[in-house]
C-alpha cells in the first residue's frame, strides 16, 4: 500500500498518547489492541490514489485539514438537533453521543427486556467478558488504516447485546452528533453488535452534524450475529457537505442467520464506506443494500465484500446511487466464494443515475469463486433519465421539473422500500425529495405512500 506517512499523522499519534495515558488503568486487556492499531496507522498514514482499493478517492482535502481530536462533547449539549433527527414515538431506546462521547441528557436509554444498550466506555468496564472477546477481532488494519485509526481512537460508543432467543420488538437508534465547534474537529465512535441465538433486533445508526467547521467522522461498527438470529440494521449518513467520513460495516453470521444491513448517504464532502460481511455458518442470508444521492461536489465510495465461508449460503448486494451537479461516486463490490462453500447464491447489482453531463462514477463489480457447485451473478449499469418517459409525463401535464423528479423518486424506490421501519423509510425520503427540483410537491408520499 502506498500511503501518506511523512504528512497527516502527527496529530493522531499525539492524540493517542493523550488517550492512552488517561485509560491506562481502565481496561488493561484492551492497551495493546489500541497499541497494535496505532502503529499500524503511523507505519501505513492515510491511503493515497496509488492504492488499488483507493484509486478513485483522494484523501488530500481530509489529510490537509489539521484536524483537532475531540476529547468530549461540547457544553451545553445540541438539544435543538434532535427532534427531526430521530425517530418519533415515546418508548424507543436511544443512546446519544456528541462528537463520539456518550450524552445522557439527550439519551433514552432504558435497555429492552433481554438486551443490554449502553454506553460502550461502560460495557468495557461493567461487560468486559462479553466485549473483550468480541471487539476488533474482525477488523483487518492492512488495506484500512482509517479503522486502525479509530481502534486507537474510540473513546466511547455503543454496545447494542441482545440475549438468546429475545426479541426486541422497537428498534434501538443510535445516534452520533458531529459538531465542529469552531474548528475542525474528528472523532471516532465505536459500535459493537452482539445477537445472540435465535434473537431478533432492529438497530438504527444515525451520522448527523452542526456548525460550520469541518468534522471527521470515523466509525467502526462489528455486528455478530448468532446461530439462527434476525437482525435489521441501517446506517443514515446525513451530516452537512462540509463533513469528512469513513465508516467501516463488519457483519458476521452464524448458522441459519439473517442480516439485513443498509446503507444510506445523503451528506458529506468525501465519504468512504465500507462494508464485509463474511458468511461463516452454513445456511446464512445476508443483505447488503444502499442508496447515494450527491450533488455539489460531493463524493462518495462505497466498498463491499462478501465472503462466502460456509455452504448453502445466500447473499444480495442491491446499491444506487443519484447523481448531480459535479459530484462523484465510486462503487466496488467483491463477492468471494471459499474452497468448500458449496450451493452459494449471490448476486449484486449496482444502478446509476447521473443527472448532470458533469456528474461521474466509476463502477467495479467482481466475483472471485473457488467452489464448483454456486450460482452467482453481478452486474452494473449508469444511466441518465429517460427523455421519452419525461415527454410522456409532460404531456399529461407535468412540468419537467416534477416529471424529472418523479422518475428519480422511481428509481430510488426499491432501496426506500427495503426499510422496513416506516417512520424511518418516510424519513429517507423527505431527505431524497428535499435534494430534488420541485420534490415539494410529493411530499404527501413521506405521509401516505411511504408508509
Amino acid at each position: 500500500m502506498t500511503t501518506t506517512t511523512d504528512r497527516g499523522t502527527d496529530a493522531y499519534i499525539a492524540a493517542f498518547e493523550r488517550l492512552e495515558s488517561a485509560a491506562r488503568d481502565r481496561a488493561p486487556w484492551l492497551a495493546p489492541v489500541r497499541k497494535a492499531a496505532i502503529a499500524c496507522f503511523a507505519d501505513v498514514g492515510f491511503p493515497t490514489i496509488a492504492d488499488e482499493e483507493w484509486r478513485f478517492t483522494s484523501l488530500a482535502p481530509l489529510v490537509e485539514t489539521a484536524f483537532g481530536v475531540a476529547e468530549g462533547p461540547p457544553r451545553p449539549a445540541p438539544t435543538n438537533l434532535l427532534r427531526p433527527q430521530v425517530l418519533p414515538g415515546d418508548g424507543i431506546c436511544r443512546l446519544v453521543f456528541v462528537n463520539g462521547v456518550f450524552s445522557p441528557e439527550l439519551s433514552a436509554a432504558a435497555s429492552p427486556a433481554g438486551a443490554v444498550v449502553q454506553s460502550l466506555a461502560e460495557a468495557i468496564e461493567r461487560h468486559a467478558g462479553l466485549v473483550e472477546p468480541r471487539l476488533g477481532r474482525l477488523v483487518d488494519y492492512e488495506d484500512r488504516s482509517p479503522a486502525a485509526l479509530n481502534t486507537a481512537l474510540f473513546r466511547d460508543g455503543a454496545l447494542v447485546h441482545v440475549g438468546r432467543g429475545r426479541v426486541v420488538e422497537r428498534p434501538i437508534e443510535l445516534v452520533f452528533v458531529s459538531t465542529g465547534d469552531g474548528r475542525p474537529t474528528a472523532c471516532f465512535p465505536r459500535v459493537l453488535i452482539v445477537v445472540d441465538e435465535g434473537a431478533q433486533a432492529t438497530i438504527v445508526e444515525r451520522y448527523v452534524g452542526l456548525g460550520e467547521a469541518p468534522t471527521f467522522t470515523s466509525t467502526v461498527t462489528e455486528l455478530i450475529a448468532g446461530d439462527g438470529a434476525v437482525v435489521d440494521h441501517y446506517r443514515i449518513q446525513a451530516e452537512p457537505e462540509h463533513a469528512f467520513h469513513y465508516s467501516l460495516n463488519r457483519v458476521q453470521t452464524g448458522r441459519s442467520a439473517n442480516v439485513r444491513s443498509g446503507t444510506f448517504t445523503f451528506g458529506g464532502r468525501l465519504v468512504r464506506n465500507d462494508a464485509h460481511a463474511t458468511l461463516e455458518g452454513e445456511g446464512g442470508d445476508c443483505t447488503l443494500n444502499g442508496l447515494f444521492v450527491t450533488r455539489g461536489q460531493q463524493h462518495v465510495d462505497s466498498h463491499l465484500r462478501v465472503e462466502h465461508v460456509a455452504p448453502h449460503c445466500d447473499s444480495r448486494e442491491y446499491y444506487k446511487g443519484i447523481l448531480d451537479e459535479r459530484s462523484s461516486g465510486v462503487f466496488t463490490g467483491r463477492i468471494y466464494v471459499h474452497p468448500g462453500a458449496q450451493k452459494t447464491d449471490a448476486k449484486q447489482t449496482n444502478k446509476n443515475l447521473l443527472l448532470s453531463r458533469e456528474a461521474r462514477i466509476d463502477t467495479k463489480p467482481q466475483l472471485e469463486i473457488f467452489a464448483d457447485d454456486v450460482k452467482c451473478t453481478h452486474g452494473a449499469t449508469i444511466g441518465q433519465i429517460d427523455a421519452d418517459a419525461v415527454f410522456y409525463l409532460r404531456s399529461r401535464g407535468i412540468a419537467e421539473a416534477a416529471a424529472r423528479s418523479l422518475l428519480v423518486y422511481a428509481f430510488a424506490a426499491e432501496s426506500l422500500d427495503a426499510i422496513q421501519v416506516a417512520p424511518l423509510r418516510r424519513q429517507m425520503l423527505g431527505l431524497l425529495l428535499d435534494r430534488l427540483p420541485r420534490g415539494e410537491l410529493f411530499k404527501e408520499l413521506t405521509d401516505h405512500g411511504a408508509g
